[in-house]
């Protein structure tokens, strides 16, 4: 049994590697600044749910002291401007890995494994993606110190994703739906089959110093991945396209709005294709988002994961 920190591990990817963990005998801490955020987790064995300031370097020493291994899922999609990038996503994608890789080293722990996203640069247009990556130079100006993992994902969907289940939810309310940026690219990948990949990396040594990028099977464009999500929840609507610069102008609207649905740097990320020509790692067969998401877009939740596990026996995914 290993003790392994998760940051981030209450959210949509991290219950599911929790789950994992737990399948597989290790003891998970799982840091929060409210525990009532983590109560699906409280009553997992060997998990240990820890009110904590994951931003406070002297409470990361001590979460990390005995541990085995630390990762971290924490990411934000919206910020304030700034140059290069806004002040939330200076804390949690740049400021929080160096915080991290500095407390590993503080309290022994030998491995880490690190949530970035796909199509980050330096030079990239979004500050989303150019945070990100500075978030990865500090875990590799690590190496040698500490063995770490990389991980870029595309958009990851699953029953209690914030992506397709948005799409389903705007179309049951609008009779039509203005949509930014629809020829943007996207190769979804399945929470589980990302779960996999960081549980998995644990135990192979052939991925310490690697980075890995996770895609699924099949490539999409936003428009088509909208129409799938409204034709499968039964609330199909019309889909009106909006150019670059009517994209723009939506996504300042919506940054006004209390929950943010939209941001103009989410479209300035969405310049870049959010795919990649690369293969799950360690055999891992990716699921197609058609073997899934119907069942959750239908409202059958729960069965969504039987739906998974029927996919990869071969066999075709049960109409609901």
């Amino acid at each position: 049994m290993s003790r392994i920190c998760i940051l981030g591990g209450s959210g949509f990817i991290g219950r599911h590697i929790v789950e994992f963990l737990v399948e597989e005998n290790h003891f998970v801490v799982v840091p929060t600044r409210r525990r009532e955020r983590a109560k699906h987790l409280i009553l997992l064995p060997t998990v240990e749910v820890v009110q904590a300031e994951v931003h406070d370097p002297e409470a990361l020493v001590r979460l990390f002291r005995g541990c085995d291994a630390v990762i971290n899922l924490v990411g934000v999609l919206h910020s304030p401007p700034g140059d290069p990038y806004g002040p939330g996503f200076k804390r949690a994608h740049v400021e929080l890995p160096e915080k991290v890789v500095a407390a590993c080293g503080a309290a022994g722990v030998p491995r880490l494994l690190h949530m970035s996203a796909l199509k980050t640069a330096p030079d990239a247009p979004s500050e989303y993606l150019r945070s990100k990556a500075d978030g990865e130079a500090a875990v590799i100006a690590a190496r040698g110190r500490l063995a770490s993992t990389i991980f870029r994902p595309s958009v990851v969907f699953g029953p209690e994703d914030q992506f397709l289940n948005t799409f389903a939810a705007l179309q049951r309310w609008l009779p039509v739906l203005f949509l930014a940026c629809p020829d943007a690219q996207f190769q979804p990948v399945y929470v589980q089959d990302v779960a996999r990949a960081f549980v998995t990396a644990l135990a192979r040594s052939e991925s310490v110093d690697k980075a890995y990028d996770l895609v699924g099977p099949t490539v999409y464009t936003l428009r088509e991945l909208v129409e799938y999500a409204g034709r499968i929840s039964g609330h199909p609507r019309p889909i009106v396209g909006l150019g670059e610069r009517m994209s723009h102008l939506q996504a300042r609207m919506m940054e006004l709005l209390p929950v943010k649905l939209m941001s103009r740097d989410n479209v300035r990320s969405m310049r870049v294709a959010n795919v990649a020509d690369a293969k799950l790692p360690f055999g891992i067969e990716p699921t197609p988002l058609e073997a899934v998401a119907p069942v959750y877009l239908k409202g059958a939740y729960p069965r969504s994961r039987f739906s998974a596990f029927r996919y990869k026996a071969g066999r075709k995914p049960r109409e609901v």
